[in-house]
Protein backbone atom coordinates (compact mmCIF):
# COMPACT_ATOMS: atom_id res chain seq x y z
CA UNK A 1 0.00 0.00 0.00
CA UNK A 2 1.35 3.39 -0.75
CA UNK A 3 1.86 5.89 2.34
CA UNK A 4 2.94 8.37 0.78
CA UNK A 5 -0.69 9.79 2.93
CA UNK A 6 0.89 9.80 6.28
CA UNK A 7 4.72 10.45 5.45
CA UNK A 8 4.02 14.54 6.35
CA UNK A 9 3.08 14.04 10.16
CA UNK A 10 6.41 15.21 11.88
CA UNK A 11 7.49 13.42 14.47
CA UNK A 12 9.56 14.37 17.86
CA UNK A 13 13.16 14.86 17.90
CA UNK A 14 13.01 13.11 14.41
CA UNK A 15 16.82 15.19 13.30
CA UNK A 16 18.52 13.98 16.20
CA UNK A 17 21.10 11.18 15.57
CA UNK A 18 24.79 10.86 16.86
CA UNK A 19 27.23 8.64 15.31
CA UNK A 20 30.61 7.22 16.67
CA UNK A 21 33.26 5.43 16.44
CA UNK A 22 35.16 3.21 15.07
CA UNK A 23 36.00 2.43 18.70
CA UNK A 24 39.20 0.63 19.72
CA UNK A 25 37.96 -3.05 18.24
CA UNK A 26 36.02 -1.56 15.76
CA UNK A 27 32.70 -0.71 16.13
CA UNK A 28 30.86 1.59 15.19
CA UNK A 29 28.00 2.76 16.91
CA UNK A 30 24.35 5.23 15.87
CA UNK A 31 21.77 5.94 18.38
CA UNK A 32 18.34 8.02 17.57
CA UNK A 33 14.93 8.42 18.86
CA UNK A 34 12.07 6.81 17.43
CA UNK A 35 8.33 6.01 19.48
CA UNK A 36 9.63 8.46 22.76
CA UNK A 37 12.52 5.54 22.60
CA UNK A 38 16.29 5.95 22.77
CA UNK A 39 17.29 3.36 19.54
CA UNK A 40 20.95 2.31 19.57
CA UNK A 41 22.34 -0.01 16.63
CA UNK A 42 26.19 -1.33 16.99
CA UNK A 43 27.83 -3.38 14.59
CA UNK A 44 31.27 -4.52 13.27
CA UNK A 45 32.44 -4.15 9.91
CA UNK A 46 33.30 -1.95 6.80
CA UNK A 47 32.66 1.63 8.30
CA UNK A 48 30.79 2.85 4.71
CA UNK A 49 28.68 -0.60 5.04
CA UNK A 50 27.99 -0.41 8.60
CA UNK A 51 26.48 3.60 8.05
CA UNK A 52 24.90 3.26 4.95
CA UNK A 53 22.58 0.08 6.61
CA UNK A 54 22.32 2.44 9.86
CA UNK A 55 20.51 4.93 7.91
CA UNK A 56 18.29 2.87 6.21
CA UNK A 57 17.15 1.10 9.33
CA UNK A 58 16.84 5.06 10.45
CA UNK A 59 14.51 5.71 8.03
CA UNK A 60 12.73 2.48 8.30
CA UNK A 61 11.97 3.77 12.50
CA UNK A 62 10.64 6.80 10.61
CA UNK A 63 7.85 4.85 8.37
CA UNK A 64 7.01 2.53 11.20
CA UNK A 65 6.47 5.33 13.46
CA UNK A 66 4.30 7.06 10.87
CA UNK A 67 2.29 3.67 10.61
CA UNK A 68 1.96 2.88 14.31
CA UNK A 69 1.46 5.36 16.01
CA UNK A 70 -1.56 6.67 18.52
CA UNK A 71 -0.71 10.13 18.50
CA UNK A 72 0.46 11.44 14.64
CA UNK A 73 -3.01 12.05 13.09
CA UNK A 74 -2.27 10.22 10.04
CA UNK A 75 -1.08 6.96 11.17
CA UNK A 76 -2.81 3.92 10.61
CA UNK A 77 -3.19 2.94 14.26
CA UNK A 78 -4.28 6.93 14.62
CA UNK A 79 -6.81 6.62 12.03
CA UNK A 80 -8.12 3.21 13.32
CA UNK A 81 -8.87 4.42 16.88
CA UNK A 82 -10.69 7.57 14.96
CA UNK A 83 -12.90 5.59 12.58
CA UNK A 84 -15.46 5.08 15.44
CA UNK A 85 -15.86 1.61 13.99
CA UNK A 86 -15.62 1.97 10.33
CA UNK A 87 -13.46 0.20 7.88
CA UNK A 88 -9.97 1.68 7.52
CA UNK A 89 -7.50 0.73 4.58
CA UNK A 90 -3.93 0.10 6.34
CA UNK A 91 -0.55 -1.18 5.37
CA UNK A 92 0.68 -4.55 5.23
CA UNK A 93 2.98 -4.06 7.72
CA UNK A 94 0.27 -2.85 10.09
CA UNK A 95 -1.93 -5.65 9.57
CA UNK A 96 1.11 -8.07 10.35
CA UNK A 97 1.87 -6.29 13.72
CA UNK A 98 -1.82 -5.83 14.96
CA UNK A 99 -2.36 -9.98 13.80
CA UNK A 100 0.87 -10.66 16.07
CA UNK A 101 -0.53 -8.56 18.63
CA UNK A 102 -3.84 -10.25 18.79
CA UNK A 103 -1.93 -13.85 19.34
CA UNK A 104 -0.43 -13.12 22.19
CA UNK A 105 -3.60 -11.64 23.58
CA UNK A 106 -5.23 -14.59 22.94
CA UNK A 107 -2.05 -16.68 24.23
CA UNK A 108 -2.09 -13.97 27.39
CA UNK A 109 -6.00 -14.77 27.82
CA UNK A 110 -6.61 -11.08 28.31
CA UNK A 111 -3.77 -10.37 30.38
CA UNK A 112 -1.63 -8.67 27.20
CA UNK A 113 -4.43 -6.81 25.69
CA UNK A 114 -4.16 -4.41 22.70
CA UNK A 115 -7.65 -2.37 23.43
CA UNK A 116 -6.29 -0.76 26.84
CA UNK A 117 -5.30 2.19 25.29
CA UNK A 118 -8.20 4.57 26.34
CA UNK A 119 -7.81 3.26 30.34
CA UNK A 120 -3.94 3.55 30.03
CA UNK A 121 -4.44 7.37 28.87
CA UNK A 122 -5.94 8.03 32.18
CA UNK A 123 -3.13 7.40 33.66
CA UNK A 124 -0.27 9.27 34.09
CA UNK A 125 3.21 8.29 35.20
CA UNK A 126 5.35 11.03 35.29
CA UNK A 127 2.85 13.54 36.92
CA UNK A 128 2.06 10.97 39.32
CA UNK A 129 -2.33 11.27 38.77
CA UNK A 130 -4.27 8.55 39.35
CA UNK A 131 -7.11 7.49 36.88
CA UNK A 132 -10.51 8.79 37.87
CA UNK A 133 -12.95 5.95 39.23
CA UNK A 134 -15.55 6.60 37.14
CA UNK A 135 -13.68 7.99 34.11
CA UNK A 136 -11.85 3.95 34.41
CA UNK A 137 -14.42 2.24 34.62
CA UNK A 138 -15.91 3.75 31.61
CA UNK A 139 -12.68 3.09 29.88
CA UNK A 140 -13.00 -0.87 30.64
CA UNK A 141 -16.05 -1.15 29.10
CA UNK A 142 -14.14 -1.07 25.98
CA UNK A 143 -11.65 -3.43 26.33
CA UNK A 144 -11.61 -6.38 24.51
CA UNK A 145 -9.08 -7.95 21.97
CA UNK A 146 -11.69 -9.75 20.42
CA UNK A 147 -13.46 -6.70 18.93
CA UNK A 148 -10.24 -5.82 16.74
CA UNK A 149 -10.13 -7.05 13.19
CA UNK A 150 -8.00 -7.07 10.40
CA UNK A 151 -8.94 -8.36 6.87
CA UNK A 152 -7.24 -8.54 3.70
CA UNK A 153 -7.87 -8.76 -0.10
CA UNK A 154 -6.92 -7.70 -3.53
CA UNK A 155 -7.00 -4.27 -3.04
CA UNK A 156 -5.03 -4.96 0.19
CA UNK A 157 -5.72 -4.65 3.92
CA UNK A 158 -8.07 -3.49 6.33
CA UNK A 159 -8.78 -3.36 10.01
CA UNK A 160 -11.56 -2.05 11.94
CA UNK A 161 -12.96 -2.67 15.50
CA UNK A 162 -16.54 -3.52 16.17
CA UNK A 163 -16.99 -1.28 19.67
CA UNK A 164 -16.26 2.45 18.26
CA UNK A 165 -15.17 3.68 21.37
CA UNK A 166 -12.23 1.43 21.83
CA UNK A 167 -8.97 2.06 21.25
CA UNK A 168 -6.09 0.36 20.16
CA UNK A 169 -2.49 0.43 21.69
CA UNK A 170 0.48 -1.07 20.38
CA UNK A 171 3.35 -0.23 22.44
CA UNK A 172 3.18 -3.51 24.08
CA UNK A 173 4.11 -5.33 21.14
CA UNK A 174 5.78 -2.74 18.69
CA UNK A 175 9.07 -2.38 19.31
CA UNK A 176 9.58 -6.33 19.00
CA UNK A 177 8.25 -6.72 15.64
CA UNK A 178 10.08 -3.85 14.72
CA UNK A 179 13.38 -5.27 15.78
CA UNK A 180 13.02 -8.08 13.37
CA UNK A 181 12.77 -6.02 10.75
CA UNK A 182 15.77 -3.71 11.53
CA UNK A 183 17.45 -7.21 12.14
CA UNK A 184 16.27 -8.41 8.83
CA UNK A 185 16.96 -4.92 7.17
CA UNK A 186 20.74 -4.84 8.98
CA UNK A 187 21.11 -8.52 7.93
CA UNK A 188 20.16 -7.90 4.10
CA UNK A 189 22.64 -5.01 3.86
CA UNK A 190 25.47 -7.44 4.68
CA UNK A 191 26.30 -6.93 8.10
CA UNK A 192 26.70 -9.85 10.23
CA UNK A 193 28.01 -9.15 14.01
CA UNK A 194 25.60 -6.54 15.24
CA UNK A 195 23.13 -5.08 18.30
CA UNK A 196 19.85 -3.61 17.87
CA UNK A 197 18.77 -1.76 20.97
CA UNK A 198 15.32 -0.57 21.25
CA UNK A 199 14.77 0.69 25.01
CA UNK A 200 15.45 -2.45 26.04
CA UNK A 201 14.42 -4.56 23.42
CA UNK A 202 18.06 -6.44 22.20
CA UNK A 203 18.06 -8.68 19.69
CA UNK A 204 21.90 -9.29 18.54
CA UNK A 205 23.63 -11.03 15.78
CA UNK A 206 26.92 -13.09 15.51
CA UNK A 207 29.59 -12.17 18.06
CA UNK A 208 32.24 -10.06 19.48
CA UNK A 209 35.78 -9.83 17.38
CA UNK A 210 37.43 -11.90 19.96
CA UNK A 211 34.66 -14.80 19.83
CA UNK A 212 33.05 -14.42 22.58
CA UNK A 213 29.43 -13.71 23.06
CA UNK A 214 27.29 -10.58 23.43
CA UNK A 215 25.94 -9.93 26.89
CA UNK A 216 23.16 -8.08 28.41
CA UNK A 217 22.46 -7.19 31.43
CA UNK A 218 19.80 -7.74 33.64
CA UNK A 219 18.02 -4.78 34.67
CA UNK A 220 18.50 -3.31 38.45
CA UNK A 221 14.65 -2.81 39.29
CA UNK A 222 15.42 -0.41 41.81
CA UNK A 223 18.59 1.64 40.36
CA UNK A 224 18.03 3.12 37.28
CA UNK A 225 21.75 2.39 35.80
CA UNK A 226 22.34 -0.70 37.67
CA UNK A 227 22.47 -4.62 36.98
CA UNK A 228 22.11 -7.37 39.11
CA UNK A 229 23.51 -9.97 36.46
CA UNK A 230 23.64 -10.15 33.06
CA UNK A 231 23.28 -13.52 30.20
CA UNK A 232 25.31 -14.50 27.06
CA UNK A 233 23.03 -14.30 24.03
CA UNK A 234 23.99 -15.30 20.57
CA UNK A 235 21.55 -14.66 17.50
CA UNK A 236 18.77 -14.03 20.21
CA UNK A 237 16.82 -11.66 21.44
CA UNK A 238 16.50 -10.34 25.19
CA UNK A 239 13.79 -8.21 26.18
CA UNK A 240 13.19 -6.77 29.74
CA UNK A 241 9.89 -5.36 31.21
CA UNK A 242 9.93 -3.95 34.74
CA UNK A 243 7.12 -2.26 37.33
CA UNK A 244 10.73 0.15 37.58
CA UNK A 245 10.05 2.02 34.23
CA UNK A 246 7.01 4.29 34.57
CA UNK A 247 5.81 4.18 38.64
CA UNK A 248 5.18 6.78 40.96
CA UNK A 249 4.12 6.74 44.79
CA UNK A 250 1.27 8.29 46.48
CA UNK A 251 0.05 7.59 49.95
CA UNK A 252 2.77 5.28 50.35
CA UNK A 253 1.65 3.09 47.77
CA UNK A 254 3.54 2.33 44.38
CA UNK A 255 1.87 2.76 41.15
CA UNK A 256 3.24 0.92 38.16
CA UNK A 257 2.54 1.09 34.16
CA UNK A 258 1.93 -2.48 33.96
CA UNK A 259 -2.12 -2.09 34.19
CA UNK A 260 -4.77 -5.16 34.74
CA UNK A 261 -6.92 -5.35 31.68
CA UNK A 262 -9.84 -6.18 33.68
CA UNK A 263 -9.55 -3.33 36.41
CA UNK A 264 -7.60 -0.71 35.00
CA UNK A 265 -5.26 -0.58 37.64
CA UNK A 266 -1.40 -1.55 38.05
CA UNK A 267 -1.20 -5.57 38.64
CA UNK A 268 -0.32 -6.92 41.87
CA UNK A 269 2.96 -9.01 41.13
CA UNK A 270 5.44 -10.11 43.17
CA UNK A 271 8.41 -9.70 39.95
CA UNK A 272 9.67 -6.23 39.74
CA UNK A 273 11.13 -7.07 36.65
CA UNK A 274 11.23 -10.07 33.60
CA UNK A 275 14.04 -10.27 30.84
CA UNK A 276 12.49 -13.12 28.35
CA UNK A 277 14.90 -14.50 25.86
CA UNK A 278 13.31 -15.65 22.68
CA UNK A 279 14.55 -16.16 19.20
CA UNK A 280 12.42 -13.75 17.41
CA UNK A 281 12.10 -10.46 19.90
CA UNK A 282 8.34 -10.79 18.74
CA UNK A 283 8.05 -13.13 21.02
CA UNK A 284 10.21 -11.38 23.61
CA UNK A 285 8.22 -8.58 23.74
CA UNK A 286 5.00 -10.14 23.13
CA UNK A 287 5.15 -12.26 26.69
CA UNK A 288 7.45 -9.72 28.68
CA UNK A 289 3.66 -7.89 30.02
CA UNK A 290 1.87 -10.94 30.88
CA UNK A 291 5.06 -12.69 32.56
CA UNK A 292 5.28 -9.92 34.44
CA UNK A 293 1.70 -9.81 35.24
CA UNK A 294 1.58 -13.46 36.12
CA UNK A 295 4.31 -12.85 39.00
CA UNK A 296 7.38 -15.01 39.54
CA UNK A 297 5.92 -18.79 39.85
CA UNK A 298 3.24 -18.05 37.58
CA UNK A 299 5.37 -17.05 35.29
CA UNK A 300 7.70 -19.30 35.33
CA UNK A 301 5.32 -22.03 34.84
CA UNK A 302 3.47 -20.30 31.94
CA UNK A 303 7.34 -19.96 30.11
CA UNK A 304 7.59 -23.40 30.60
CA UNK A 305 4.72 -24.25 28.09
CA UNK A 306 5.96 -21.80 25.62
CA UNK A 307 8.38 -23.78 23.30
CA UNK A 308 9.58 -20.13 21.52
CA UNK A 309 10.58 -19.05 25.34
CA UNK A 310 14.07 -19.94 25.42
CA UNK A 311 15.09 -18.23 28.82
CA UNK A 312 13.19 -16.13 31.32
CA UNK A 313 15.05 -14.17 34.78
CA UNK A 314 12.72 -12.58 37.01
CA UNK A 315 13.63 -10.23 39.28
CA UNK A 316 11.95 -10.02 42.56
CA UNK A 317 11.42 -7.14 45.20
CA UNK A 318 14.59 -8.33 46.70
CA UNK A 319 16.63 -8.22 43.77
CA UNK A 320 16.81 -12.21 43.62
CA UNK A 321 17.14 -13.80 40.14
CA UNK A 322 14.82 -16.49 39.40
CA UNK A 323 15.23 -18.53 36.01
CA UNK A 324 13.46 -20.50 34.01
CA UNK A 325 16.51 -22.75 33.06
CA UNK A 326 20.24 -22.29 35.06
Amino acid sequence: MNIAHNTHDPIPYEDFCQTSGPSDTGMLTQQFLAFNTVITLQAFGQPDQVLAAFEAARAKCRVFERLFSRTLAHADVARINNAHGARVDISADTADLIEAALRYCEASEGLFDITIGRAVALWNFHEGIIAPDDKLKAALAHVNWKTVHVERDARGAHAYLDDPDAALDLGGIAKGWMADRLTELLEGEGLRDFIVNLGGNVVVRGEKPNGQPWRVGLQDPFAKDGVVGSVALKDASAVTSGTYERSFVHDGRVYHHILDPKTGFPVDTDAAGVTVITKKSVDAEGYSTTLLALGVERGLAFASTRPEILNVHFVDHDRQIKSLKS
